[in-house]
């Protein structure tokens, strides 16, 4: 069963993401901010990660550098950053830090299950 890590710090998000995911037969770890999420992803190599941008103790975007720079597995995983921040540039700095993909919020929920598809090779 693929493991999809979903660092978030809004509940309301995490339930909505939390259906989507579960309908793919995956499964779901939260991190409530980048710490936790770091902790949490040298600790079970998600297939996934799925990555807030603006939490509460660093910003995504040191979350992503940091996976992308620990080489222990994690390194190589797929970030896809889910953010509210949608100005232009924004993306290509979620890209520059270390993510894969982009999503921004409100979250559309085909999309995120076809980019969960792509990265995972399931059909």
């Amino acid at each position: 069963m693929p493991t999809i890590l979903y660092i978030e710090d809004n509940p309301d998000n995490m339930m909505l993401v939390e259906r989507a995911i579960e309908s793919l037969g995956c499964q779901l770890l939260w991190a409530t901010d980048g710490t936790q999420g770091l902790a949490m992803a040298h600790a079970t190599h998600p297939d996934v990660i799925l990555l807030d941008i603006n939490l509460p103790d660093m910003e995504g975007y040191h979350v992503a550098q940091q996976l992308r720079a620990s080489g222990n597995g994690v390194s190589g995983a797929p970030i896809i950053a889910i953010t509210a921040n949608a100005l232009k540039g924004d993306s290509d700095k979620a890209l520059a830090a270390g993510c894969n993909a982009y999503l921004p919020k409100p979250l559309n929920t085909r999309e995120l299950r076809r980019q969960l598809l792509a990265w995972l090779k399931m059909t």
